[in-house]
């Protein structure tokens, strides 16, 4: 099961090297187009002070983070463990 949900856009780059180093570690995550599903759109909304900024994470503790390094996300998921 996946520990976060990655909300993103098709046209962003930052969202495509993060989900590229993810990948590569073997790391399991859930993908929000906001463009396709503008309600997801909400939730970025609501962990950036009111701005669609992608990529943001949002973890199964609720807590979010936005455009981070692969090395803060390992982080936060050996904090979760």
């Amino acid at each position: 099961m996946a520990a976060f949900t990655m909300y993103t856009t098709p046209w962003c780059g930052y969202c495509h090297r993060l989900k590229s180093q993810l990948d590569r570690e073997g790391i399991e995550y859930t993908v929000v187009d906001i463009e396709q599903e503008p309600e997801a759109a909400l939730v970025v909304e609501q962990a950036n002070g009111g701005n669609q900024t992608v990529p943001t994470l949002v973890y199964s503790d609720g807590a979010a983070m936005t455009n981070p390094s692969l090395a803060q996300v390992r982080e936060k998921l050996a904090a979760l463990r």
